[in-house]
C-alpha cells in the first residue's frame, strides 16, 4: 500500500482511507498509481460488497499534492505519466461493478473532487465544500473526468466548476446533483446506506451498475453483454430467492458473491 493510503476491512465493507491529515489528505503520485490496485482487490474479494472512501481527520481530500508537480510534472513527458496515473485511477472507480461511496468532510477539493465523482454515490457533512480547480493551475481537465462530472450535474454546472474554480457549499452540491445526500450524522447514514445495499441482490446491484456505466460511456442500446447479465440474473439463485421471499412476507436471504 503507497504511503498515505489506508485500507481497511469491516466485514463486507471495504474502507480506504486518504491518511494525509497534515497535508488535508492531498493525494500523491504514488497514491494515485495505487488506487486500481485497491479497486481490483475489493472486487475480486468474494467476502466484500462495497468500497467506501474517505479521508481522515478533518478532510476528504483538498487534491493532488501539487508540492510534486515542480519535479513529476516539469516535462510534457512527465505530465502524461502523472496523468495516466490520475485516469487509471478514475477508471478504476468508474468500472467497478461492486458499489463505491465516497463519504465527505471538510475540502473536496480539485482531484479529491474528481475522485467522489468517479464514485457511485457521494454522501456529505454539512460543513464540506467542493471544487475543481485546473483554471488556477492553466491545466486542461481530462476527457473521462469531464465527461463523468458532465453527466452528473449537467454542462452549466460543469463548466461552472471548471472554468471559474470557485468553490461551493455542501448545501448547493446537493442542489445540482453533486452529491446525494447531506448528512448531519455522516459516519452513522452512511452506515445504514451501505447496510442497506450490502442486503440487496449483489447480481442485480453489479449487473445494473455494470448497464449504467455502459450507458454514460455513450451505449445507445443493448448488447450481448447485457443480454447475457439479464439472463444470467433471471436464472440464478438471487431471483428464486427474492420472488419466494416477496411472496411469503419475509426479509430475502441473497447468496450470490
Amino acid at each position: 500500500m503507497a504511503a498515505g493510503l489506508e485500507f481497511a476491512r469491516d466485514g463486507e465493507v471495504g474502507r480506504l482511507t486518504f491518511a494525509r491529515p497534515e497535508k488535508k489528505n492531498a493525494i500523491t503520485y504514488d497514491m494515485w498509481s495505487a488506487i486500481p490496485e485497491v479497486v481490483a482487490q475489493v472486487e475480486a474479494d468474494p467476502a466484500l460488497k462495497v468500497l467506501v472512501l474517505t479521508g481522515a481527520g478533518d478532510d476528504f481530500s483538498a487534491g493532488a499534492d501539487i508540492s510534486e508537480f515542480g519535479s513529476l510534472r516539469s516535462t510534457a513527458e512527465g505530465a502524461a505519466a502523472y496523468d495516466k496515473a490520475v485516469v487509471g485511477a478514475v477508471s478504476a472507480l468508474e468500472a467497478m461493478r461492486k458499489p463505491s461511496v465516497a463519504m465527505i468532510r471538510g475540502n473536496c477539493i480539485g482531484g479529491g473532487c474528481e475522485i467522489s465523482v468517479a464514485c457511485d454515490f457521494r454522501f456529505t457533512a454539512p460543513e464540506a465544500r467542493f471544487g475543481i480547480t485546473p483554471a488556477k493551475l492553466g491545466i486542461v481537465y481530462d476527457f473521462l473526468s469531464t465527461r463523468q462530472l458532465m453527466s452528473l450535474i449537467g454542462p452549466a454546472h460543469a463548466r461552472y466548476f471548471l472554468l471559474s474554480g470557485q468553490l461551493i457549499d455542501a448545501s448547493r452540491a446537493r442542489e445540482i446533483g453533486l452529491v446525494n445526500d447531506v448528512f448531519g450524522a455522516l459516519e452513522d447514514d452512511v452506515a445504514a446506506f451501505v447496510a442497506t445495499l450490502c442486503s440487496r441482490s449483489q447480481a442485480s446491484i453489479r449487473g445494473m451498475n455494470r448497464i449504467i456505466g455502459k450507458i454514460l460511456a455513450g451505449q445507445a442500446e443493448s448488447d450481448a453483454e447485457i443480454d447475457a447479465i439479464r439472463s444470467a440474473a433471471i436464472h440464478g439463485e438471487d431471483y428464486a430467492e427474492g420472488v419466494a421471499a416477496f411472496l411469503e412476507r419475509r426479509p430475502p436471504r441473497f447468496t450470490y458473491r
